[in-house]
């Protein structure tokens, strides 16, 4: 089946970003001039995706405002005859009637807070994407996904190579095999490994294609790292029964949901800018020392 729904889990408090979270939801922080979910929502439509669900928490409203008319604005920019500007915050507006906002209501892990979707899922295959990680490349990461699953079945979940010492802070594959294209067969889902226990170093970062299946493994609400519910054991329950694939990313992943992170994306963002000047020779001046 067509993959044609996309939940984005965006109820975090963002606690590594305060005091800037504390009044402005973290997806909505900019990466350059764009808000951090706006490139996700961007690569979500440019994998054909039709209908948006935003798994929302206490604060995050600024969201459902983003992706709405501001029609004050909007008339004001008219007035002005800056269409530049009126085009950049409407040409992202969402078609009526496809996005939906369901609260989380507790922080309970990310398995939680898609299974808070299922009623939007319906019985259809969805995607996921996780606004914190940034997927730059020369494609749409999901894109790639939609593809796979259009010839295996099941679902599919975007990887890289981490550093072994960093396999605890991701779900990490188990690989049974590796197709020509590079495809892997997953024989096996580990989430938040010791790494002196991680079957390999390919993990799991922020895009899937999910199974309608999982919702129901999902709802028995069990508990794994961290005491929360967590989508890797859902899908770790589903091997065997329904296949599940992973698609090593094209391009470069950039993890926002760190400081460091945050700051690399914007930075590599910024650089292939036209109209911000002499990025490159700013950056060199900082690291010079020298006064701009």
């Amino acid at each position: 089946m067509t993959v044609r729904t996309a939940v984005f889990p965006v109820g975090g408090l963002g606690t590594r970003f305060l005091p800037a979270t504390k009044a402005i939801p973290k997806e909505m922080l900019p990466v350059v001039d764009r808000p951090l979910v706006e490139y996700a929502v961007d690569e979500a439509i440019a994998s054909g995706i039709e209908r948006f669900v935003f798994v929302t928490g206490h604060g995050k409203t600024a969201i459902e405002d983003h992706f709405d008319h501001h029609h004050e604005l909007e008339a004001a920019l008219t007035a002005r005859g800056r269409e530049d500007l009126l085009r950049s915050i409407t040409a992202d507006l969402l078609p009526p009637g496809s996005v939906a906002y369901v609260r989380q209501m507790q922080p309970l892990g990310l398995g939680h807070a898609v299974w808070c979707a299922r009623h939007f899922v319906g019985d259809e295959p969805f995607a996921v994407l996780l606004p914190d990680d940034l997927v730059h490349g020369p494609a749409p990461c999901l894109a790639d996904l939609v593809a796979v699953h259009a010839r295996t079945g099941g679902s599919v979940l975007a990887t890289m190579e981490v550093d072994p010492t960093e396999t605890r802070r991701y779900g990490i594959v188990d690989p049974a095999s590796t197709s020509d294209d590079g495809v892997v067969a997953v024989r096996d889902l580990v989430e938040k490994p010791d790494p002196a226990e991680a079957p390999s170093t390919t993990a799991i970062v922020g895009r899937y294609v999910l199974v309608p299946e999982v919702m129901a493994v999902l709802g028995d609400q069990e508990r794994g790292a961290g005491g929360e519910i967590q989508l890797t054991d859902a899908l770790r329950r589903l091997l065997g029964t329904s296949p599940i694939h992973a698609v090593p990313l094209r391009g470069r992943r950039y993890d926002c949901g760190t400081k460091l992170g945050f700051l690399e994306a914007n930075v590599a963002l910024a650089l292939e800018r036209d109209d911000l000047g002499d990025v490159t020779g700013v950056l060199r001046d900082l690291l010079d020392g020298t006064p701009t």
